[in-house]
């Protein structure tokens, strides 16, 4: 698609960089990026799927040096279950996306240059202040999210790498529409990967923007190179929540590892999905026993806090003894020993530490 000359993408340019990491040079100044899925070829002049990459003349233009939305969360809202419970997480993400998801609850950064009612101003910054402000509010972890962070990866890594110099670990919350290149790139920097598997349906996905295929062999290598992951299906009724397709999505974590925990989370009518019903808890419920059917240890229904009594909290699959309590974004308790159940000695995987003292409520720095 050709580069318009908006007044948003405008100010996009004026803050890009040139990759030469996730880039294939091709021939008459074509040029293919390995950033996502997609694999686009793009032509001088043009850009990706995304909008926000793109051709100058043969070089790989990708953004830089700005900020959509920053925020300190509670590492939950992630959601991470299983890694430094309790702690904040420095949110940052920037403008655009691969994907095209009519329910996204980002869509005013990931559908910026595709919905004219969409949009919100970049703040110019650099990594080392994203660093500084993590630091300040006592963050143990960063993070790039709000739009698809697969599609700024350079941006990421350049940030990733000053806060892995500060102690910091490092994460993504990502659709998952991953290419083996932009994996080798990520795999130094990231400790913790959120995938989102949205549907076991290749046509769900084409809706979606996206294929199905990419995402199940991100989850595979992401757990194969050792990065904590913790796989995310948003259930909307009437899209994704068959008890075949639920099934589908269950079993295929559990063949990955039954031990990666699964979020089973609540939709809510937004952006342009409208006629879907919310839902309700009794389909979390469904969706929660289907994962533990399918042989999941850890399933974690989520979007409707206190309505599920402890199963929003981490219990042993040795002996069901609840080790890590939790009601919404909140830790109630916090039992482990050294990564380990202190009832039975089950370890339990993920990445411990101490709880941090968030209060679980997201906060603007």
């Amino acid at each position: 698609m050709a580069i318009r000359g908006a007044t948003l993408e405008e100010a996009l340019h004026a803050r890009t960089a040139e990759s030469r990491e996730l880039v294939e040079k091709l021939d008459g100044g074509a040029i293919r990026c390995v950033a996502c899925g997609h694999r686009c070829r793009i032509q001088p002049g043009h850009a990706g799927v995304c909008r926000i990459r793109y051709n100058d003349g043969g070089k790989l233009m990708v953004p830089r040096g700005y900020v959509a939305g920053i925020a300190v969360d509670p590492i939950e809202k992630k959601p991470f279950f299983h890694a430094y419970p309790g702690s904040n997480a420095l949110s940052f993400g920037m403008l655009g996306c691969d994907y095209k998801c009519g329910y996204c609850q980002n869509w005013i950064t990931s559908q910026s240059l595709r919905d004219p009612v969409a949009g919100t101003e970049p703040r110019d910054i650099e990594p080392e202040e994203i660093v500084r402000l993590a630091k300040k509010h006592d963050a143990r972890v960063l993070t790039s999210t709000y739009n698809e962070p697969l599609i700024t990866s350079e941006w990421a890594v350049e940030v990733f790498r000053l806060g892995k110099g500060e102690g910091l670990a490092c994460s993504y919350v990502s659709n998952g529409n991953g290419t083996p290149e932009v994996i080798d790139y990520l795999a130094p920097w990231l400790d913790l990967w959120k995938i989102d598997l949205k549907a076991f349906d290749e046509t769900s996905y084409r809706k979606l923007g996206g294929r199905l295929g990419a995402v199940l062999d991100t989850i595979r290598e992401v757990h194969r190179r050792g990065i904590w992951l913790e796989v995310l299906t948003l259930v909307v009724p009437g899209f994704n929540s068959s008890d075949q397709e639920l099934t589908n999505i269950a079993e295929f974590v559990a063949s990955v590892d039954p031990r990666i925990p699964w979020h089973v989370t609540a939709f809510h009518q937004d952006y342009k999905m409208t006629a879907n019903d919310d839902t309700d808890a009794g389909t979390l419920m469904r969706a929660w026993k289907i994962g533990r059917r399918a042989g999941l240890h850890y399933v974690y229904p989520g979007n409707i806090p206190g309505v599920f009594g402890d199963l929003e909290g981490t219990h042993c699959p040795s002996c069901a003894k609840l080790v890590v309590g939790r009601v919404g974004f909140r830790v109630t308790a916090y039992r482990l020993r050294d990564g380990c159940c202190p009832d039975c000695g089950e370890r339990i995987p993920g990445l411990w530490a101490e709880p941090g003292g968030n209060s679980g409520r997201p906060r603007p720095v």
